[in-house]
């Protein structure tokens, strides 16, 4: 009887051991046998550029306060003004080639035409606002953030990254392209807002109109969005360019609850504040499922084969570890982001006296939806979590459902693939997904793709910098951005 139950004991270890070296094995198999999807790619030789004289006009640029607010469309007209007469005595190569017009009476919108009137244009993207500077932080700044200051190799100052820093890099190139005698052969559109910060709804929104309105269909459109981030991503060695082929949508839903109003000492069993915070905090605890799919899973497939170690067999075997990766994920804000509509309490008013009961209380919630996710799915999520029909649920002015994803097969992505390559040879490229909102969610009409890409490299310290303190740009890197927009201009229109 012990003899066979020593020898059962034998055959489930055995079989244990298969079992595991089994899956050993197909781990393995999956993490190695995928060749790495990068193109490869003879780096071009460097355009020269004059790197200080480069930066000074973008120092001067950051001099403009041109920070756009939603309510009062009149605060930054003055500064928007000098900003463009600026732009205007700093390229006359450009202004000598190109039509100008103002859309919207602020927004700047360039016609380069092209020699080639069945090629579809392009267009490229940038916005003129800034945000503002955070209340009483100003003291934090190393160099005011409007000074435009230039030391130790950076520029420094509000919007040097966002956004005017992609600005007059694609002026820069334009203007070195036009003064070396460069004729596009298809056109090259250069639409710049002026109220992006505070949704593009009087720029990008009315420069995409206007094309509309002139039947032009752009091939793709190129816009602000993810960086080269270097030393971001556990487990990879080489920087990651990533290029935004999706953008979440954005819906702020304006909860309110009424209750009876009246004195403290006589509060009845259910109180406006009373509903409103416990249909808030079933929300929170309600939060939408995290999912790996659409352009982040295609995220994850590029980068498995330039991994090392254990990241390289989690993200090769999501079929068994894409848990474990969501556990991971969940564990900061900005990774859950990638991966779920986002849930944030953002705004609470009620009352205005310790002793009085009101008789409204508001909240508003902002959801930054993945693709897949819609304005009125989230309002059906918000209805259900609440649970409660007394508390009125409306959506904000400004929502809008995620802009269609572009495909990573078309020529126009193995462009600008092709492109980043040429410029930054070392970099990883990948698809991605575009957490925050952008001006090209406008083009989405007119456009056959749209990218979101800012050849910026950035490690995790100057991330921090973005609409934060001490926002700078290395005038190297400031280079290569421009060599970016050269190279691309070349191999699109050239």
């Amino acid at each position: 009887m012990m003899r066979r139950l020593l020898k059962w004991i034998r055959n489930i270890v055995a079989i244990a051991l298969v079992a595991v070296a089994a899956l050993a094995a197909a781990l393995a198999y999956n993490a190695f046998r995928q060749p790495s999807r990068q193109l490869a790619v003879e780096p071009v030789t460097p355009v020269e550029i004059d790197a200080q004289g480069t930066a000074q006009r973008l120092a001067a640029a950051i001099r403009f306060p041109t920070i756009s607010n939603f309510l009062n469309p009149e605060q930054d007209a003055e500064a928007l003004r000098g900003l463009q007469a600026h732009i205007v005595a700093s390229f006359p190569a450009l202004h000598a080639a190109a039509q100008r017009e103002l859309v919207g009476g602020k927004s700047l919108l360039y016609t380069w035409q092209g020699s080639d009137p069945t090629a579809k244009p392009i267009a490229l993207l940038a916005h003129q606002d800034v945000v503002p500077i955070a209340p009483r932080t100003e003291q934090d700044w190393q160099h005011k953030p409007f000074d435009g200051v230039i030391e130790g190799g950076y520029v420094w100052g509000r919007g040097s990254w966002d956004d005017k820093g992609n600005l007059f890099a694609i002026l820069e190139a334009a203007e070195l392209m036009a003064r070396h005698g460069f004729k596009p052969k298809r056109t090259i559109y250069f639409a710049f807002g002026h109220d992006e910060e505070v949704s593009g709804l009087r720029g990008a929104k009315q420069i995409a109109q206007l094309l509309a309105s002139r039947n032009v269909r752009l091939d793709f459109v190129l816009d602000e969005g993810l960086l080269i981030t270097e030393g971001v991503m556990k487990g990879l060695d080489k920087p990651a360019a990533l290029i935004g082929v999706s953008e979440k949508g954005y819906a702020t839903l304006v909860l309110t609850a009424r209750g009876t109003p009246g004195h403290s000492s006589m509060p009845p069993r259910d109180t406006a504040i009373g509903m409103l915070a416990a249909g808030l905090t079933h929300l929170e605890d309600n939060r939408l499922p995290m999912r790996i799919r659409g352009s982040v899973a295609e995220m994850f497939d590029t980068l498995a084969p330039e991994m090392r170690g254990f990241n390289r067999i989690v993200l090769s075997n999501l079929w068994l570890f894409r848990p474990l990766l969501l556990r991971e994920f969940a564990k900061s804000g900005a990774t859950a982001a990638m991966v779920q509509t986002s849930t944030a309490l953002t705004v609470f008013n009620a009352g205005d006296k310790d002793n009085v009961l009101p008789g409204v209380a508001e909240a508003s919630v902002n959801f930054r939806l993945l693709p897949g996710d819609t304005q009125a799915s989230i309002t059906d999520h918000v209805r259900t979590s609440v649970a409660n029909d007394r508390i009125e649920i409306k959506p904000f002015d400004g929502n809008f459902d995620p802009p269609p994803v572009t495909g990573t097969a078309g020529p126009a992505y193995a462009t600008l693939n092709r492109t980043i390559r040429e410029i930054f040879p070392d970099v990883v490229v990948a698809p991605g997904l575009m957490i925050a909102a952008t001006d090209s969610r406008h083009y989405a009409d007119i456009a056959d793709n749209i990218f979101r890409f800012s050849p910026v490299r950035a490690n995790n310290e100057d991330l921090k910098r973005f609409h934060g303190t001490n926002e700078r740009l290395s005038i190297s890197n400031y280079a290569d951005m421009i060599r970016f927009y050269v190279r691309l201009m070349q191999s699109t229109a050239g």
